[in-house]
C-alpha cells in the first residue's frame, strides 16, 4: 500500500531527506525580504498533496511520528495537524506540528512536497492589513525593500483563515517565490487548536 507513497517520494523519512534543502530556500527567501526569522518559532510546515488517496496514506505514515491534535474543516476540505513527538529540525529551526491539507477539488499543485513554513512573529493585530503594518514596523528593512519585492518575483498574499469554531484571529501575510512560501501569523496553530477546543 505505501509502494504508491515510495513512488511519488511521499514518505515521511523521503520528506525528511529533503527537509534541510527546502528550509535553505525558505532561508533564502527570508533573505530576499529582509526579514530575519532565526529568532521565530517554526510554527508548522505544510505537506502538498495532489490525490486523496495519496494524502490518506500519507496521513496514516505521519502519524507513526506523532499524534493528530486537529482536524479542520477549512474551505470544505479536511485540514489535518499533526503535532511530532520529536521535532523536525533544518537550519537551526526545531519545526512541532505538520499540516497536512487533503486536496481541494480542482486545484494541481505543480509538486507534491514541502509546500510552506509557517512562523510565529507575534502581534496584537486583528487583521491581515494591520499585520502587514506591524511587521512593517518591526522589521524596516523589509519595510523599504516592500515595494520592490513583485518585481523581484514575490508574491504576497494577505489572508484571515478561519476554521469552524475558532476563538482567536491569526490574520496571516504570506510570501511565495520560485515555488517556496513563508507564511507569518501572530498565533502558534497549537493554540488556534486549543481556541476551536475552548470553544
Amino acid at each position: 500500500m505505501s509502494q504508491r507513497l515510495i513512488d511519488a517520494e511521499l514518505m515521511p523519512t523521503q520528506m525528511q531527506s529533503k527537509l534541510d534543502d527546502f528550509m535553505h530556500k525558505i532561508q533564502q527567501l527570508s533573505q530576499i525580504l529582509h526579514i530575519n526569522l532565526s529568532a521565530f518559532q517554526a510554527d508548522h510546515i505544510a505537506l502538498r498533496i495532489n490525490d486523496v488517496e495519496l494524502a490518506q496514506m500519507a496521513h496514516q505514515e505521519w502519524l507513526k511520528f506523532g499524534e493528530e491534535i486537529s482536524t479542520a474543516t477549512i474551505n470544505g476540505r479536511p485540514i489535518i495537524v499533526i503535532e511530532f513527538s520529536q521535532p523536525l529540525e533544518a537550519q537551526g529551526w526545531k519545526i512541532e506540528c505538520l499540516e497536512l491539507p487533503y486536496p481541494a477539488e480542482g486545484k494541481l499543485y505543480p509538486v507534491q512536497s514541502w509546500e510552506h513554513v509557517e512562523f510565529v512573529v507575534p502581534s496584537a493585530a486583528q487583521t491581515a492589513d494591520d499585520y502587514l503594518c506591524d511587521l512593517q514596523r518591526q522589521f524596516p528593512q523589509f519595510a523599504e525593500n516592500y515595494p520592490s519585492l513583485e518585481e523581484q518575483g514575490v508574491k504576497i498574499k494577505l489572508s484571515s483563515p478561519k476554521g469552524e469554531g475558532e476563538r482567536l484571529n491569526n490574520p496571516t501575510v504570506a510570501f511565495k517565490h520560485k515555488g517556496v512560501c513563508i507564511k507569518l501569523h501572530p498565533h502558534s496553530l497549537k493554540n488556534i487548536v486549543k481556541s476551536e477546543q475552548a470553544g
